[in-house]
């Protein structure tokens, strides 16, 4: 286009444009200001199942009423325990200069609440990755000349928030490639990894509790590019000596299309898989080690071939939670996954969902709720139980 027709366009309608301009700072200015979030009297979770958890998805919301309403409803729904993700890249943008303003304004929340705070630990900063290859490194990888950099983190955020975060989980779902910043999974550096962290943290927080990380349920074989069999790699684990370095062992454990009740077996991916997990445990560590199955439940996406009914969905969690009860002694928490996600993904993840994006809850929430705080079930109605 011509220079000399865009200045003959701008001269021609210059008042239309400043008029314009103006029009749009008014009403940028007269637009609703996003809800405040105060903080209110202290709150206290109502619940006859302590084992209820969620896993919540929190730390990328934009607007602080968005987690105070997600962390209202987490109480309200029964639970009292949270899992979420702290990610080290978001507080420490540079070595030794911490930013804690998005952690703060979760804790906060989730202390007036009444809730108890499990916390993930990962996301390398890039101050802390080391490529010698000339190409570039993901999110994920942590090199081992950077160990001493992440415990300090994580004894850093041990220490502030001890009280209502007193469980912290190192890493997560080493066992994939992915998870290990596309390298060969290892599971000896892993324990290097917990051995590194474990001494400092309870040092910051001596009534921390440090869960190993949560392996990803898979089948990869020995070799496989993309990652390890969890049994496998649990099991490489304690060979290294990771007994002494964790307290309690987080667990994903997805039901996929299988009912909670189905068998294990070394080649299913099911719910009961956390029983082969357990039972390498027996083998190698103290009896009484507890396990936090920090992410569960099932999905009812129409169009995904490992989703169920949502009815099933319903029936399937419940039976979950009552299995757990009933048969795992060694389990204290059983996290579903998830509360909500920010916005919508439009895909089959949003079907794990317990509320939509705009906090409408769905038929799992409400059923989870029941179930939580004890309530009767009444031709389709979750009604309080007499005298509750």
């Amino acid at each position: 286009m011509p220079v000399a027709f865009i200045i003959r366009f701008l001269r021609r309608h210059f008042l239309w444009l400043v008029r314009a301009v103006i029009a749009a700072a008014i009403l940028l200015r007269l637009s609703p200001a996003p809800p405040r979030a105060p903080l209110g009297p202290p709150q206290t979770v109502q619940t006859v199942k302590p084992l209820v958890c969620v896993h919540t998805r929190l730390i990328d919301e934009v607007y602080e009423w968005k987690i105070q309403r997600s962390l209202q409803l987490v109480r309200e729904m029964g639970a009292d325990t949270i899992v979420e993700f702290f990610p080290w890249a978001y507080a420490e943008p540079a070595p030794n200069q911490y930013d804690w303003t998005s952690f703060d304004r979760i804790i906060n929340h989730a202390r007036n609440q009444g809730l108890h705070v499990i916390a993930r630990m990962g996301l390398v900063p890039a101050w802390a990755r080391d490529d010698k290859t000339g190409g570039s490194t993901t999110l994920n990888y942590l090199p081992d000349k950077s160990f001493d950099d992440f415990t300090a983190f994580v004894a850093a955020f041990a220490a502030r928030y001890a009280g209502v975060v007193d469980h912290i989980i190192i890493w997560n779902e080493p066992n994939l490639s992915f998870e290990w910043g596309y390298r060969e999974v290892d599971p000896a550096g892993y324990v290097r990894l917990l051995k590194a962290a474990y001494a400092p943290v309870h040092a910051a927080n001596p009534n921390v509790v440090i869960l190993a990380a949560p392996l990803a349920p898979t089948l990869e074989p020995p070799g496989s590019p993309n990652g390890l069999n969890d049994v496998l790699y649990l099991e490489a684990m304690y060979q290294a000596g990771a007994a002494a370095y964790f307290d309690a062992l987080a667990m994903h454990t997805y039901g996929f299309t299988d009912p909670p009740e189905a068998p294990p077996a070394p080649e299913a991916l099911n719910f009961r898989r956390a029983e082969l997990l357990r039972a390498v445990m027996e083998r190698y560590d103290a009896p009484d080690k507890p396990v936090y199955i920090t992410e569960s439940g099932w999905n009812d996406n129409p169009r995904w071939t490992k989703a169920v009914r949502p009815s099933l969905r319903v029936a399937y969690t419940i039976n979950a939670f009552e299995w757990a009860e009933a048969n795992w002694p060694w389990l204290d928490k059983l996290c579903v996954w998830a509360l909500r996600y920010p916005i919508s993904t439009r895909s089959y993840p949003d079907n794990f969902t317990l509320l939509t994006a705009d906090f409408q809850p769905k038929p799992i929430y409400t059923a989870i709720q029941a179930y939580a705080r004890g309530w009767e079930h009444n031709e389709d109605l979750w009604l309080p139980a007499p005298g509750d």
